[in-house]
């Protein structure tokens, strides 16, 4: 563990971050003592979109108060392209959020700074403040490492240098940490986390209190104006009005009293969780852990509690959050072609190849597929929820991408719709664990060669007749139906429940 930060007067001082979640991307010329007039610390907010709970922000805290520096907080949107290959269901979501995480970061006093420019504005701002320290938080995925990448290049070239750090606030192991190297399944990782997970998971300390802010004041934000600018940008995907932004509503989902998933729900989700007519047994926090509302961490810590309840739930839950969830970051850090075929193993690309020319029963374009045009009504039903409800059931994504597979000239074609339709669509898009899913269904990633088939090769197959032996395929088409006829304020429970009645009985 890193050394405590000496005490500053009127300061609760922050308990140290663990020093390996920490990376030093430029030294600089080293943090003011205190009573120096330092320099502002300046948290650049990028994946992990919260106050509480955050190890990026809670160290930038601690470099703080060793110098009694004042503490800031900046995020910066994205220019084109990539914040505009987000839609509005997805841009709208995160303006909302940022615009509760504004509210509070005031209650505490920590100025929040809201870029709308891109990351070229962190240099500028950095100095126009006088910064001593800039931390940003990590994300594996390329668009955000170069972002950074140029940022910390930008700062290195200034006379009066400034320290640099990166923190992984997003894994419960740092991503460098848990691996140095490209894990090629779940079951390498596993044994390496499982070594070292009890010395990352644990309490959070307290944010303290902080400097009084005596800088640059940062613009008042007209957020009606600005979400609706950036949304009327953006391609046209309605947002979703199911699942409320910002930490509150993210604590809410995990632990409300009247439908958290650990107070209400963990029990069944070991035995129910890959059944698609059976929506309330997931979840429901992806949206929260990808924007960052909410720690994966303390979504583990949480359920550790409640284990002697549920242990195979509560297991079967830390299994897919930690281990699956953290491969999937492993994979794009170490992977720079995370989203194309280039980046299968050797084996899974020579099968492909080998079968690219295999005659298909169908081909559809990315159009006919985007509309749900096809000729099997339980893909067709699996896209509709995606479209209409910004989210798919977990089992019927691996359905879906294996039948785009099937269905196009060729994995590399396959591979680009799926991920296209997944960013676009899912309120989680844009995620290492969209990209990975993606490759575990289309170039056998993270899996094993299975029995060689006609255009699949080697790699693993699913059709229409396993899904119905596994649930009852007429239920969830006609839950979806009601997602789309009625998605207003309408719970997916309450849909399922009235599609039910269309069916004598559950066959799963």
């Amino acid at each position: 563990m890193a050394p405590s930060a000496s005490p500053s007067p009127g300061l609760a001082v922050t308990a140290p971050v663990h020093q390996a979640r920490v990376r030093v991307l430029h030294p600089g010329q080293g943090l003011s003592p205190a009573g120096a007039n330092p320099g502002p610390v300046v948290y650049w907010m990028l994946r992990d979109q919260r106050l509480a709970d955050n190890w990026a922000l809670l160290h930038a805290a601690s470099l703080a108060a060793a110098s009694a520096a004042p503490l800031a907080v900046a995020f910066s949107l994205f220019p084109k392209p990539f914040l505009l290959s987000a839609r509005r269901r997805q841009l709208g979501f995160l303006l909302r959020g940022l615009r509760r995480l504004a509210a509070d970061a005031a209650t505490r006093r920590i100025p929040f700074f809201l870029l709308t420019g891109g990351p070229t504005e962190i240099p500028a701002l950095v100095r126009r403040l006088g910064a001593s320290a800039l931390v940003a938080d990590f994300s594996p995925l390329r668009p955000v490492r170069e972002a950074l990448d140029a940022v910390v290049g930008a700062l290195c070239r200034d006379a009066a240098s400034v320290t640099v750090h990166q923190v992984d606030a997003h894994n419960v192991v740092p991503v460098w940490a848990a691996s140095g190297k490209l894990e090629y399944s779940a079951k390498t990782f596993r044994s390496k986390m499982n070594k070292v997970l009890d010395e990352y998971l644990v309490e959070f300390p307290e944010l303290g209190e902080v400097v009084p802010w005596d800088r640059e004041q940062p613009k008042d934000i007209d957020w009606d104006t600005l979400i609706d600018t950036v949304c009327s940008q953006a391609e046209d995907v309605p947002e979703i009005d199911w699942c409320e932004p910002g930490e509150a509503a993210a604590m809410e989902a995990l632990l409300g009293t009247k439908d958290g998933f650990l107070t209400k729900r963990i029990k069944s989700y070991d035995s129910d969780r890959n059944y698609p007519t059976k929506p309330m047994a997931l979840s429901g926090l992806s949206p929260y852990l990808h924007f960052g509302h909410i720690s994966a961490q303390r979504c583990a810590l949480e359920a550790k509690k409640r284990r002697h309840l549920s242990p195979k739930s509560v297991d079967a839950f830390l299994e897919e959050l930690i281990i699956r969830r953290e491969l999937a970051d492993n994979f794009c850090y170490y992977q720079p072609h995370y989203d194309s075929v280039a980046g299968a193993w050797e084996w899974a690309r020579k099968t492909l190849k080998d079968h690219a020319a295999d005659k298909r029963e169908h081909i559809y374009t990315r159009e006919q597929l985007e509309n749900a045009k096809t000729a099997d009504p339980l893909w067709n039903a699996s896209q509709l929820e995606m479209v209409h409800h910004g989210k798919m059931h977990g089992f019927m994504r691996m359905y879906w991408a294996k039948k785009i597979l099937e269905w196009t000239s060729g994995p590399e074609e396959a591979l680009s719709i799926a991920i296209y339709l997944n960013d676009k669509y899912h309120i989680d898009g844009r995620d290492p664990n969209g990209y990975v899913g993606c490759m575990w269904s289309i170039c056998g990633l993270h899996d094993q060669g299975w029995k060689e088939r006609p255009v699949f090769g080697k790699i693993r197959y699913m059709n229409y007749a396993g899904c119905k032996r596994k649930f009852n395929v007429d239920a969830y088409i006609s839950y979806v139906k009601r997602l789309v006829a009625q998605p207003k304020k309408r719970k997916p429970e309450e849909s399922l429940n009235s599609a039910a009645k269309y069916s004598k009985s559950e066959k799963d």
